[in-house]
């Protein structure tokens, strides 16, 4: 394997930067990965404690509203909620400015997308107005400080969280025989919506070796797994479903009500060979190309069997492997992934978004990002984000990147650099002869630089 540092930030990291200098080693990639977190410390987000801390505010001013109604405070309790609600939904604006920057001005830009990845793998969504922002803080608390531990506990950190319980109506889920039902005269039911996506898309695959019987005993057994909005999760044992449970062949539970069982049940699917090789065949192609070699995926998914899911020797497996390194640049990137490499690519100077305000985030990435196709934190179900090339090179999507990369240098930066300094700075040696071509030749900066980013060059890594 040949490393080539140019590669790495295009391919495993966030784009090239002329004033950011790529990583140097394999070693220096995993090394930043386990050190300290500077970009969340420098750039933060409101973790799922603060988020549910202002869900509650929110329901609390609304029900002040509603209870107002027809009295002489009424407009003044009315005034209140909006202005909160307006605060508590501009949040999401200002959490992907965060995210941007961090893109921006990274050095450890192995982590941004590591991160981003198991945010898409482990998807969940706020449902209502109330809940919406809180995607960005499930993120901050249940995935990105574990994506170099073992995976069984981002599992059962993804699927313990509030906002994962909210998304897939676990929160809802009892046992027919529990004891709440049975107080409530069979009132509620069972929902199989977490069981069966973390089979499906968390651990095992759609191929996996399991079936509805295996859906319905996992289902039961995640019963009693909950959260309130004042003190985040919480085990409720007038939600379980007495008795033991079946799942893939191992019975779990049969005592007291107990949360034990189903932190059993997740670690040894975490750990099942069928989970290795979901998780491998997801990193190779998201790392390299929608056809993944399957000698890397063979490797990657050994790496995982043989430490125990321990992800940074997996990573490790996948930064070593020569396909990893092909000079091809494959996979298309998605539209945040393709706006904030644009960003880095003027330098974190330039290019600083520290003083924007949300309408400016919402107006020049938000709305054109969902052109693009990706409707950020609204990904169409719990199965995340396309991976495949063909979901992000629609013509509508072409169209409104390419209307993107023509506004964008003029709305990021006041002093344009020379077109070809900039081609050769944002894609180092992948700027090819038409690349350089179309720098030169066309008849102003903001047209150069803009078809610089429009090219397949920079839409690819």
């Amino acid at each position: 394997m040949a490393f080539d540092p140019e590669l790495a930030e295009i391919r495993f990291g966030c784009g090239l930067s002329p004033v950011i200098a790529p990583p140097n080693s394999v070693a220096v990639m995993l090394a930043r990965l386990q050190g300290p977190d500077d970009m969340a410390a420098r750039y933060a987000i409101a973790d799922s404690e603060a988020g549910l801390a202002s869900v509650l505010t929110f329901s609390k001013l609304r029900k002040l509203a509603r209870k107002k109604l027809g009295t002489p405070e009424e407009k003044q309790a009315e005034k209140a909620f909006k202005r909160f609600r307006r605060d508590h939904m501009a949040q999401r604006y200002i959490w992907l400015r965060q995210l941007l920057q961090r893109q921006i001005n990274t050095e450890d830009a192995l982590r941004e997308r590591l991160t981003l990845f198991w945010g898409d793998h482990f998807t969940a969504q706020g449902k209502n107005r109330a809940m919406r922002p809180l995607a960005y803080g499930y993120v901050e608390s249940a995935i990105r400080p574990l994506i170099a531990g073992r995976f069984e506990d981002l599992l059962i950190s993804a699927v313990t969280n509030p906002l994962m319980l909210h998304y897939l109506d676990q929160f809802r889920s009892r046992g027919e025989e529990s004891p709440l039902s049975q107080r409530q005269g069979g009132r509620g039911g069972l929902n199989e919506n977490l069981a069966r996506e973390v089979l499906e898309l968390h651990t095992l695959g759609v191929d996996g070796p399991y079936d509805q019987r295996d859906v319905r005993q996992l289902a039961e057994l995640f019963t009693g797994l909950s959260y309130r909005v004042n003190k985040g999760f919480v085990f409720d044992p007038k939600l379980v479903e007495p008795g033991s449970e079946t799942v893939l062949g191992i019975s779990y539970g049969g005592d007291a009500a107990a949360l034990e069982p189903v932190l059993q049940v997740l670690r040894d699917l975490a750990r099942h060979p069928a989970t290795a090789r979901h998780i491998a065949w997801k990193l190779a192609v998201h790392f390299t190309r929608d056809d993944p070699d399957p000698g890397l995926v063979a490797d990657l998914s050994t790496a995982y069997i043989e430490n125990d899911g321990q992800l940074a020797k997996v990573y490790e497996v996948l930064l070593s492997h020569p396909t990893a390194w092909e000079a091809e640049l494959g996979n298309v990137k998605p539209p945040f992934d393709f706006t904030a490499s644009a960003c880095r690519a003027f330098g974190g100077a330039a290019a600083d978004l520290s003083d924007w305000k949300a309408k400016q985030i919402r107006q020049s990435f938000i709305n054109p990002m969902r052109l693009m196709g990706q409707h950020w934190q609204a990904s169409p179900g719990p199965d995340g984000w396309e991976e495949a090339d063909t979901a992000w090179i629609s013509p509508q999507g072409l169209a409104a990147r390419l209307r993107w990369a023509m506004a964008a240098p003029g709305r990021l930066v006041d002093q344009l650099p020379d077109p070809l300094v900039f081609a050769r700075d944002s894609l180092g040696t992948h700027a090819n002869e038409r690349v350089r071509f179309v720098a030169s030749a066309a008849e102003t900066r903001t047209e150069a630089i803009g078809l610089v980013l429009a090219s397949p060059a920079f839409q690819r890594r």
